[in-house]
């Protein structure tokens, strides 16, 4: 019965796509505006993103604690974005959606232009 069910996959669970993108963007919130954030994450910048073609995940996680090495310097969140592909997302950044919501997160930042941005291809 293992093997049977071993190539179905889970009710629900999106179709896997083939090496993807992972952007990582280390932020530094401010501690007065991580409410705002939060809640800009939730109810503005994540329900446009799911809409886009091409995306795959969102997150936005807050650092507890570095257990090795060190987090950048003011560094506090987090985000993640998967797309499937780097050109979907570049299709992404330049709609006049992004236009309007990312802003809505990156004015809760201490530096509104100077974070670390990692594009990344997943394995």
């Amino acid at each position: 019965m293992l093997a049977a069910g071993a190539g179905l996959g889970v009710a629900g669970a999106q179709p896997k796509t083939r090496n993807p993108i992972v952007l990582y963007v280390d932020m530094a919130v401010d501690p007065a505006r991580e409410k705002e954030m939060v809640n800009n994450y939730h109810t503005i910048f994540r329900p446009a993103a799911e809409k886009f073609a091409g995306y795959i995940d969102l997150k936005i996680v807050k650092l507890r604690s570095a257990l090795q090495g060190s987090a950048p310097p003011g560094m506090n969140y987090r985000f993640q974005l998967t797309y499937e592909s780097e050109e979907a997302r570049q299709k992404w950044i330049a709609s006049d959606v992004h236009q309007k919501v990312w802003p809505t997160i990156e004015r809760t930042l201490t530096d509104q232009k100077n974070y670390t941005v990692l594009l990344c291809d997943a394995i």
